[in-house]
């Protein structure tokens, strides 16, 4: 009786009160700003045209296909790394009770706290070729870091670091350790045991990380902003792109590049909520 009653002044007008507001805020916030993007992206504008065929048009600029491409590889090179570590990590401070361990979770978090440009900042004075620790040493060598693309894709794993991680150390600590060992007293060994009972139990929470990390990789400005050069063809990558084209008042161009990006992570999230099984959905 207690639980039918607390359904049924779930359903009072005080619910509906919260959800209306929740989809207004949602819509103010989210869904309207980002319908203006693509309204804009087709919309002609000075002596620019409008349409499909216009859009198509700003996106095969070459400066554009460049942007595109640089982001694409930034973001394959950063995912791989941090879909790795993150999975390791994962391990490590689930699985595993060692000294620092707390040290770790909260440097886990720490991208999400520090803004990008205290990062991009960060890895210049790590990294540069002039001014960082590391930079003069690797610059021997052959190895140039900031203003390049692997400057690039440190920035942009640093930022995307804890998405794998905080889906995947929920989806451990649930499951337990219980298959692991019983399969170990079985006689597997750990590679057997990880690819046969652990990988295949974290696996949508690995799935939906990956997205998310894919998500945060292709729309990250502002520590790319500062560790590369941010010119024509010289390490602009697509939100970059944007910024300058914006800046130098070519906002069609801005625009179309801009719904791409929003586009590609509305897109992937979607996918992953509908591939998920029906159960974890709820």
């Amino acid at each position: 009786m207690a639980d039918t009653r607390l359904i049924r002044r779930r359903r009072g007008p005080v619910t509906l009160v919260l959800r209306v507001a929740v989809v207004v805020y949602l819509f103010l916030l989210v869904a309207w700003p980002v319908s203006l993007v693509f309204d804009r992206a087709f919309r002609a504008s000075g002596p620019h045209e409008g349409g499909v065929g216009a859009f198509l048009e700003r996106l095969g600029d070459p400066a554009a296909v460049y942007a595109f491409n640089l982001t694409l590889t930034v973001a394959l090179y950063a995912v791989i790394a941090n879909t790795v570590f993150g999975v390791g990590i994962s391990l490590l401070l689930v699985r595993y009770r060692f000294v620092g361990r707390r040290v770790l979770s909260v440097l886990v978090d720490l991208p999400l706290s520090v803004s990008p440009v205290v990062v991009g900042l960060a890895l210049v004075l790590a990294y540069s070729s002039t001014t960082g620790w590391l930079g003069g040493t690797l610059q021997s060598v052959g190895f140039q870091v900031i203003f390049s693309t692997p400057g690039l894709v440190l920035a942009t794993a640093f930022v995307s670091l804890p998405l794998v991680v905080r889906e995947v150390v929920p989806v451990l600590e649930e499951i337990g350790t219980e298959a692991e060992q019983a399969a170990r007293s079985l006689g597997a060994n750990g590679r057997q045991v990880f690819w046969r009972i652990t990988l295949p139990s974290i696996k949508w929470a690995l799935v939906y990380g990956v997205v998310l990390t894919t998500a945060r990789s292709l729309g990250e400005f502002g520590a790319v902003k500062i560790v590369s050069s941010g010119a024509e063809f010289r390490g602009e990558t697509a939100t970059l792109f944007v910024h300058n084209h914006y800046q130098n008042f070519d906002e069609p161009a801005a625009y179309a590049v801009a719904m791409v990006l929003v586009l590609v992570s509305v897109v992937a999230l979607a996918v992953v909520t509908y591939v998920r099984p029906r159960e974890e959905r709820a």
